[in-house]
């Protein structure tokens, strides 16, 4: 069994710090979630769940993600402290060991290139554990997640999920210790 060293609880880019979850994240996180593409698979429901408090509990008990050594961290500016998204690394629809990146920034955070920024931390951040490839999936749709990707250094692979209701997946892989553009 590969033992990895665990994914860090801040990075620090230029413009930006991915830290830890706090409480107060809450509300900003839930803002996401409305602002989410009507295909997307987690969505505010029309009970209007999960609720802030709802999404408060979760970041208290389980502030780095659902799989130790791994994490989605929130990302600021740092000029303002400014909440806009969040970024890291969790199992998702890869593995412990070849975990999938995962990104999500508010629209208003958008065109900047914090998505770009925050991902080349994690890439480097997740190599640095000593895992060897990475993975993300994309809705065939989403044009500019599949542009930060590729800056990123990922390719697509030949895995495709199919999904005619929400859009096919579409998985992009990354070997590590591979520079990126």
């Amino acid at each position: 069994m590969t033992t990895y060293s665990d994914f860090p609880a801040e990075l620090v880019t230029e413009r930006l710090r991915l830290r830890r979850w706090k409480p107060s994240d809450a509300e900003e996180h839930r803002g996401l979630w409305t602002e989410r593409d009507q295909r997307a698979v987690r969505r505010i429901d029309a009970d209007g769940r999960p609720t802030v408090e709802e999404m408060r509990g979760w970041l208290v008990a389980n502030p780095l993600g659902t799989e130790p050594g791994l994490g989605l961290l929130p990302i600021e500016r740092r000029d303002t402290g400014e909440f806009v998204g969040y970024c890291g690394l969790t199992v998702g629809q890869g593995s412990f060991d070849e975990p999938e990146i995962a990104y999500e920034l508010a629209r208003r955070a958008h065109g900047h290139g914090y998505a770009t920024e925050a991902g080349r931390a994690v890439v480097e951040a997740a190599e640095a554990t000593g895992r060897r490839r990475l993975w993300a999936t994309v809705r065939e749709w989403n044009a500019p997640s599949f542009r930060v990707l590729e800056k990123l250094g990922f390719h697509r692979s030949d895995r495709v999920t199919e999904d005619p209701e929400r859009g096919d997946l579409i998985w992009m892989t990354r070997e590590l210790g591979q520079p990126s553009e």
